[in-house]
């Protein structure tokens, strides 16, 4: 009598940062090592990951809306795991309140959750190969993985996340990061470019460098200053080979001068976008938060760097409400705006972290008082914005775009160029352009701006020569 064989599926749901999403490849890159193959929706999943944010109380009640919807959701037999910050903090609290899931699973074993599947797993004796030639054991039997280190899922789209770093030495008054995620740990050079020279060997063209504090990479393993390093060994030894772009989120700001900024405004590859961490702009409320800097040393920053290269682009996002955020202090907020000229901003209600010195301060701002705020700031920054973005369509100048997507139906495509950055800021639509492909960098003149989009019709390939160095979605 014969008896029909069952495949293990898994589904992952992704909640919170890009680092997140780099956590969430490698587990995916490791369900599938194990034997699992992705499911088309939780509803068909056999096992059903989330990987859960901790951040603020806002991402804490997405995650838990998330993990009941999908408990509810998932067919009969399956089983949900929860994983990521929220598991890795509250782990026992999770498991003891949330009766519908079948494990809460902390960092240490993100590497291994095949062994939670319901459907008996078909055994693989062989190891997984990667660029860093490092054999890991495929096999669900619990073995606890350093998920840094494991390798990832085939990239599907022409850009990839790529982190350089765990954890965080700072101790920002309103974070619990470091609580929860542990003292900065850079991962080696060596490993990082394995990994990127996969990811290019695959089809990417532009790799966003993540990380708590990127700027810091390389001072816990005695390289200060290696973050530049990178980006130039990046740019020499990934560039000819079809690196287009890299792109580094969440700087600290007092890290950014010298020869980091040199790097990246003279390489080819890195790009002059500058996301920077300032949270606030009043000098007196940053120390209060235990921040560095003040409106005065990041305006020096920024026209410093404005006055080496126009075209660069600045992102920032602040906490309104913070403790002791006086009117005074608010208004020098406003005025830092005004002057700074942002490209991009998002704004942030302060949210009181369990295990934080801001939770413990005085001089809270009501409830209130921080709406109003936050509608003040977003009303000063929207015109910023949206000038910015009337002002690249006045300007007729030809945009650098790297197409992301490509509708096979009307060959419109959505890219972006060096001032936007994946999943963040906005997009680039492109229309006029035969036979595109992701992963391919084009010229495009933007014809019209609605509200952080752009509107451009193609004008020609960058550069025949290097662009869609077998791009994703391309027979190359």
């Amino acid at each position: 009598m014969a008896f029909e064989t069952k495949t293990a599926r898994f589904w992952v749901e992704t909640l919170g940062c890009p680092k997140n999403a780099v956590d969430s490849d490698k587990v995916t890159a490791s369900l599938l090592g194990d034997g699992m193959i992705p499911a088309d929706n939780p509803e068909g999943a056999d096992l059903v990951v989330v990987n859960t944010c901790a951040f603020v109380e806002a991402a804490r009640r997405e995650s838990i809306d998330t993990v009941l919807d999908l408990a509810a959701r998932r067919q009969a037999g399956a089983r949900v795991v929860v994983t990521g910050c929220l598991a890795e903090r509250y782990g026992e609290e999770l498991a003891t309140s949330l009766p519908e899931v079948d494990a809460v699973v902390g960092f240490a074993g993100e590497g291994s959750l095949a062994k939670f599947s319901p459907v008996a797993l078909t055994p693989i004796s062989l190891p997984v190969q990667w660029a860093g030639g490092k054999s890991l054991p495929v096999r669900p039997d619990g073995v606890v993985r350093d998920l840094l280190e494991l390798p990832r899922s085939t990239p599907t789209r022409p850009w990839a996340y790529l982190k350089i770093a765990e954890g965080c030495d700072r101790a920002c008054a309103f974070c619990a990061i470091p609580s929860f995620r542990g003292a900065q740990r850079s991962r080696s050079p060596e490993v990082i470019m394995a990994e990127a020279r996969e990811l290019v060997e695959a089809g990417v063209v532009e790799l966003v460098l993540v990380a708590q504090d990127p700027a810091w990479y390389g001072r816990d393993i005695g390289a200060p200053g290696a973050l530049a390093g990178l980006l130039q060994q990046l740019d020499s030894e990934l560039g000819p080979s079809g690196l287009l772009r890299v792109r580094i989120l969440y700087l600290y700001p007092s890290e950014v001068k010298g020869e980091l900024v040199r790097t990246m405004l003279e390489l080819p590859t890195p790009v002059p976008y500058f996301d920077l961490s300032l949270q606030h702009a009043d000098r007196a409320l940053l120390a209060r938060m235990k921040r560095w800097g003040g409106a005065e040393k990041f305006m020096a920053m920024i026209d410093s760097i404005r006055d080496q290269e126009p075209t660069a682009t600045f992102r920032s996002s602040f906490i309104v409400g913070f403790p002791g955020e006086t009117e005074s202090a608010h208004e020098s907020l406003l005025e830092f705006l005004s002057a700074a000229q942002l490209d991009w901003a998002g704004f942030f209600p302060f949210s009181p972290e369990e295990g934080t010195a801001a939770n413990s301060l005085d001089q809270t701002v009501t409830e209130e008082l921080m709406n109003e705020r936050l509608r003040e700031c977003e009303e000063v920054q929207t015109p910023i914005t949206q000038g910015a973005r009337d002002a690249i369509v006045a300007s007729e100048t030809d945009l650098e775009v790297l197409l992301d997507e490509v509708d096979p139906n009307t060959g419109i495509a959505v890219g972006r160029s060096h001032r936007e950055a994946p999943e963040i800021d906005g997009l680039i639509h492109v229309s006029g352009g035969l036979n595109l492909t992701p992963g391919v960098m084009v010229k495009a003149k933007a014809q019209a701006a609605l509200g952080p989009d752009l509107y451009a019709d193609f004008v020609r390939l960058a550069d025949p020569d290097l662009s869609g160095i077998n791009p994703i979605g391309s027979s190359a």
